[in-house]
């Protein structure tokens, strides 16, 4: 060792003016080494007295659980019974099995997180499938958790508070059998299901009459296992259509914990929302799922049996998991109602008390005695603001009753009376003038060795002494309570503490400068290791297994002691701020590298286009490559300081890998060495590129920035050799590029390129007229009225025609002629709480795969698979969470058996096997024909809207031979096109109408071939972004009615000829469906109008004044701009200005029949029917019916005689009513 370090209590900082400085006294840690040499280390010294009225009380209770099986059958009927009164659930109710499906929801943990067949209006989430080892009668369900029958004096679970503190012992690391039987599957009840009905079905449900005890298994996998047998369970066949097996990259910001050791290497971290248990050895992963958002915290037991993993989001989880057989065995659904989750969890060293710390404004620090399943924690206690959030907790291990935390600026120590369940703290403001001294901020804190002290490290070096005053344990609390106060400040290193920890005899520190430190219980260094040159200590985990006894063969390293002695200390894995696991054999001082993974944002990945390759490359500028079918790391490169990976991608021979860089670089690389293929790399951009792809022949590769340009870059051969080249490049959008997209002629084998913006704007160019730093442009659609695209991808050949598909904001797809690029279909996407962000069609390897195509999608947080061809059936989808904070990329395998999710932020990249049997099989029970679209609808087939549409269907029949016509009416199946506005809007649908203009008015004044002149020249007005989008925007209008009839009129045109110009009940449901708001009418667009055109009033509401409103509602070109002004009054007034901004407008004769008809002056009200309208629209009094001020919730309710949702805070739906005329 050469590094040198003195004592540090020779460095300590004592000043001669505090008074808090304490010489040392010569016998101070005299008791310390005396206890340390006690043969039982577990033994409790300084609380044992606090115990024994407990144990006392146990003992009286040991001749209850003897008693005989008829005093107990007895004893369980009563319990029934009484539970049965105080939940008022009914005999028969209370003898239902306890794996009925009406009353538990959640089983396989990746249920918790998986949708299913999403209902588009009042639609409620799917229900969970039941665990299998739940899945048996009560009495199997009882012997599964090992639970006693309790006698008629005792009643577990139905009142935690009359539980004696002697049902708790301190000296045991494991769970009693008696306490582990009452631990609770992690299941959540169902909607309405008050917590206490749930107990009753886990304890007080009977055993079926005349069930055989044969069928009774005896044991029960939690209670009867003793070692670990997770990686020794055979794998069942997955249920679920997407099931991940395996996770790339792990959360660096929290810890990495050591769990198995001997002929075992098992680490156990955290990636994304789900807690990982990794095998070394066996190169196998096992994953507790089950949160809905990104794990924040987690802790495992002193005998690793027994983990706890706590969130961070809305409806936050804190879980525990036994280790030894990956089965979740207690969730508290509700343990931060007021907050955002959990921010340090911890678990006393005998697992029967679970400590967290709520992520509020006002932390909340909570005790559970989680082995008695119960609801609500022990006690509480509000932490004031002034104490900064503490993000570090931990029991004393040698007394569960008290705790440590910190903050950055405040350490805290606390004590829980049992007794009272009341938790007290102390919390001594420490500054800069308690020592003179500067302290730094904390970084963690421990309770010391000798019992009587607690110690907190800082980022200066440096390590606060406290002592801790404790009254004594019989003492009432109303005596005195225990504080804390500074003692000394040890300075033990110029670096930051990052880690500190205790093992054994030995207080550990890790540093960050990468350094590991043992001191002994006098702050005497003893050993370190400084030579492995790691990056800062992130976590420290040391085996379970003592160190073995040095012996000839040993080769322990000397301490710095003078004798000189073998240091002998148990194996330890390190954990690296730069997202490095190691694992450090003390015997011999071996360092192995277990894993080495991206420390930032992962943003790109691809797949090999023939191999089982994978390739990710992270933000801090690493491309590594693993083979997914092995789990295999295989090669990678790190590029220099700056450059971080934005997008990657193979070409479609596999032979060159595309990287974008976030500072606008672009690489080729060789995909199997990852070596550069062109002498220097593109610097043609300097914003960070988004999107790479290449051309089908790979003679062509196109690239998106975050500037809005699309980049082109071209294969030729110069002296025999392919060289690539720079084309061109054009800012052709002026919003973010969504899509860039190669694809091939119909009539001819050259290459395509298109590309999709958020301005709503699909844009091809035509590579053969392009050349250097020209990109012509070969035309420009319109995609989208009010959405916004978000994806585009070429539709499969599943009819003969041509097709791209491309999703928007609106949770809708649709189908482009991909010629054409007329809008042929619209259809309903999946809705799982966000829009599609991406998609991909599942490859295929033979022809009878081709019959039946796939594609899968994220959303904001979700992966999901749909069946083709889409046609708005909810049950084709399926979908589960992957990264709650995030879906930043997904690609898929060659084969089709997996696909992959980069989750950005958490730095992790899952893989999920697809299983297409188990979607098919959702969909078999979904239903054929219409019998899925009839559940979109409320009431469903026989419901009051669909009788309502088959009587407007047929009215409109009516309306269309004329209302009073004498001659025989014809029935028929069908009604024209041209009723088809009206019957949407009847039941409550309002599609623009707005005609689909033959030839633009910017194409009659210009071709498109000037359009890209005038780009490249930037010599023409329309250059101006704003101006081009004005020009583009208005004159390629794609509008729903019009989109409706295409869809109609070309349906069956590719195979007959014929254009269609009727519709039938059954299609038109499917029209409406497919093209309505997925969530009806909602305030919030409605609010978001008003906020736009009108101008806030003296009331602080946004409003339009009536004249305006009606000026809206009549005027063609109007663009509303407001305008406010602070007039003598000091209030606001808004202004209307014409700027040639085509509208759907209204004429004053229809105005004037809408108002006649929506303020009750007509029966039936349309100018259609004269005979039904009683007053004419020009004798309408608009200053006598509608308000001076219109504000949004006037117009909904009173205008138009919606009905708003109570909850107006949470977007509320709007319906329409009847209303009583």
């Amino acid at each position: 060792m050469s590094d040198a370090e003195e004592n540090p209590l020779g460095e300590t900082e004592e000043d001669g003016e505090t008074e808090m400085e304490e010489e040392e006294d010569p016998n101070y840690y005299a008791e310390v080494e005396s206890m340390q040499q006690e043969p039982n280390e577990d033994d409790t010294v300084a609380w044992r007295d606090s115990q024994e009225e407990g144990e006392e009380k146990e003992r009286k209770e040991e001749p209850v659980r003897e008693e005989t099986v008829d005093r107990a059958g007895a004893a369980q009927e009563e319990v029934a019974a009484e539970v049965q009164e105080e939940t008022t659930v009914k005999p028969q109710d209370v003898t239902e099995t306890v794996v009925s499906l009406k009353r538990l929801t959640l089983t396989d943990p990746q249920s918790v997180m998986s949708e299913t067949s999403p209902k588009t209006h009042g639609g409620g989430e799917s229900k969970h499938s039941l665990l299998s080892e739940l899945s048996s009668s009560l009495s199997s369900q009882l012997e599964l958790l090992d639970l006693e029958l309790p006698s008629s004096k005792e009643q577990p679970m139905s009142s935690p508070e009359s539980q004696s503190s002697g049902e708790l012992g301190d000296d045991t690391d494991h769970v009693p059998q008696d306490e582990l039987g009452q631990e609770r599957r992690d299941l959540e009840p169902e909607k309405g299901e008050t917590r206490q009905e749930k107990r009753v079905s886990y304890l007080t449900e009977e055993k079926k009459e005349g069930q055989p005890e044969a069928d009774i298994p005896k044991d029960s996998l939690v209670s009867t296992t003793t070692e670990d047998i997770l990686f020794q369970k055979a794998e069942s066949a997955s249920v679920c259509p997407l099931t991940m097996t395996w996770s790339f990259g792990w959360n660096s910001s929290l810890p990495v914990y050591y769990i198995r050791d001997a002929n075992q290497r098992v680490l156990l971290y955290a990636s994304a929302h789900t807690a990982v248990i990794y095998d070394v050895f066996k190169n196998s992963q096992h994953h507790l799922q089950g949160h809905p958002n990104v794990i924040s915290c987690f802790c495992i037991s002193e005998d690793r049996r027994w983990i706890a993993t706590a969130d961070k989001g809305p409806n936050c989880l804190i879980i525990i998991w036994d280790s030894f057989t990956g089965i979740p065995v207690h969730t508290m659904f509700d343990s931060c109602p007021e907050g955002n989750g959990i921010r340090a969890i911890a678990i006393s060293r005998d697992a029967k008390y679970l400590a967290t710390i709520s992520d509020a404004e006002i932390q909340k620090v909570s005790i559970w005695r989680w082995t008695l399943a119960v609801e609500t924690p022990a006690c509480t206690l509000d932490l004031p603001k002034e104490y900064g959030f503490q993000n570090y907790l931990t029991f004393n291990p040698t007394n569960n009753k008290e705790l440590v935390s910190n903050s950055k600026t405040q350490a805290i120590y606390y004590l829980w009376y049992e007794e009272g369940d009341i938790l007290t703290h102390s919390a001594p403001l420490l500054t800069e003038k308690t020592f003179n001294k500067l302290v730094g901020k904390f970084s963690q804190s421990v309770f010391h060795l000798n019992l009587t002290q607690m110690l907190s490290a800082t980022m200066e070096g440096k390590l606060v002494v406290w002592d801790v005053d404790r009254p004594p344990p019989s003492a009432p609390t109303s005596v005195g309570l225990p504080y804390i106060r500074p003692c000394k400040l040890v300075h033990l290193q110029k670096e930051s503490i990052t880690v500190l920890t205790t093992v054994d005899s030995y207080i550990v520190t890790g540093d960050a400068k990468g350094h590991i430190k043992f001191y002994d219980h006098t702050l005497s260094i003893i050993h370190w290791y400084s030579h492995f040159k790691l990056s800062s200590i992130r976590s420290l985990s040391f085996s379970k297994t003592p160190a073995t006894p040095p012996t000839e063969n040993s080769n322990y390293p000397p301490d710095c002691t003078l004798k000189g002695d073998p240091f002998v200390i148990r194996n330890l894995v390190i954990g690296t701020s730069d997202a490095t696991v190691y694992h450090l054999t003390t015997d011999g001082t071996k360092l192995e590298k277990l894993l080495v993974e991206p420390k930032d944002a992962i943003c790109a990945i691809s797949c090999h286009p023939y191999q089982p390759l994978i390739a990710i490359g992270s933000f801090c500028g690493m491309i590594k490559v693993w083979d997914y079918e092995r789990k295999k790391y295989l090669f990678s490169r790190v590029f220099e300081k700056g450059l971080g990976v934005q997008s990657l991608t193979y070409n479609p021979e596999g032979a060159l890998l595309g990287a974008g860089f976030t500072e606008g670089t672009v690489y080729i690389l060789d995909a199997m060495s990852l070596e550069n293929q062109i002498p220097e790399p593109f610097k043609y951009s300097t914003t960070s590129v988004t999107h790479i792809s290449f051309s089908h022949d790979s003679q062509y590769m196109a690239t998106a920035d975050v500037s809005f340009t699309v980049a082109v870059y071209k294969v030729k051969v110069k002296r025999g050799q392919r060289v690539w080249e720079y084309l061109a490049r054009l800012r052709s959008h002026r919003k973010s590029i969504r899509s860039l997209l190669f694809g091939v002629h119909l009539d001819s084998s050259e290459p395509r390129l298109l590309s999709l913006g958020r301005d709503r704007l699909l844009i091809e160019y035509s590579l053969l007229k392009s050349y250097r730093d020209h990109l012509e442009v070969l035309d420009i659609h319109r995609t989208d009225q009010g959405s916004y695209p978000t994806f585009m991808i070429w539709y499969p050949p599943l009819i003969k025609e041509r097709f791209l598909l491309i999703s928007n904001s609106s949770y809708k797809v649709k189908l482009f002629n991909s010629t054409t690029k007329m809008c042929r279909k619209t259809l309903l996407g999946p809705v799982y709480g966000s829009p599609i962000e991406q998609i991909q069609i599942l490859p295929v390897k033979t022809t009878v795969e081709l019959q039946k195509r796939y594609l899968v999608f994220i959303n904001t947080d979700k992966v999901g698979l749909q069946i083709l061809p889409i046609d708005g059936n909810p049950h084709k989808t399926s979908a589960i969470i992957c990264h709650p904070n995030g879906v930043a990329g997904l690609a898929l395998a060659y084969d089709g058996h997996y696909a992959f999710t980069a989750g950005g932020p958490d730095r992790s990249v899952l893989q999920w096997e697809i299983n297409l049997s188990a979607l098919e099989a959702a969909v078999s029970l979904g239903g054929e024909d219409l019998t899925p679209f009839y559940a979109l609808v409320s009431g469903g087939r026989e419901g009051k809207f669909y009788r309502e549409l088959e009587d407007y269907f047929y009215y409109s029949q009516l309306r269309s031979q004329g209302i009073n016509t004498m001659e025989t009416r014809k029935v028929s199946e069908h009604i024209c096109l041209s009723e088809l506005p009206f019957v949407m809007r009847a039941i409550g649908f309002y599609p623009s109408e707005e005609k689909l203009q033959k030839e633009s008015h910017l194409e009659t004044c210009i071709n498109r071939r000037h359009i890209s002149s005038w780009i490249h020249t930037r010599q023409h007005p329309l250059l101006n972004s704003r101006e081009f989008g004005k020009y583009t925007k208005n004159d390629f209008p794609n509008q729903e009615i019009e989109d409706m009839f295409n869809e109609i009129r070309f349906s069956e045109y590719v195979d007959t000829g014929e254009i269609i110009d009727k519709i039938n009940l059954p299609d038109f449901l499917k029209i409406y469906l497919n093209h309505r708001p997925p969530f009806g009418n909602t305030m919030r667009n409605i609010q978001k109008s008003f906020d736009i055109l009108g101008y806030t009033n003296s009331k602080g509401e946004k409003v339009i004044q009536r004249e305006d409103f009606l000026k809206l509602l009549l005027t063609k070109d109007l663009r509303t701009v407001v305008l406010g002004h602070c007039a003598e009054s000091g209030e606001l007034t808004g202004h209307l200005f014409p700027l040639q901004h085509p509208g759907e407008h209204m004429t004053e004769e229809e105005m004037s029949d809408c108002f006649a008809s929506l303020l009750g002056l007509n029966p039936e009200g349309w100018k259609s029917e004269p005979a039904a309208s009683s007053v004419k629209g020009s004798e309408v009094c608009y200053e006598e019916e509608l308000p001076d001020e219109i504000t949004a919730e006037i117009f909904a309710t009173e205008i138009l005689g919606f009905t708003i949702s109570p909850d107006s805070r949470q977007d509320p739906t709007v319906s329409e009513v009847v209303r009583n005329v």
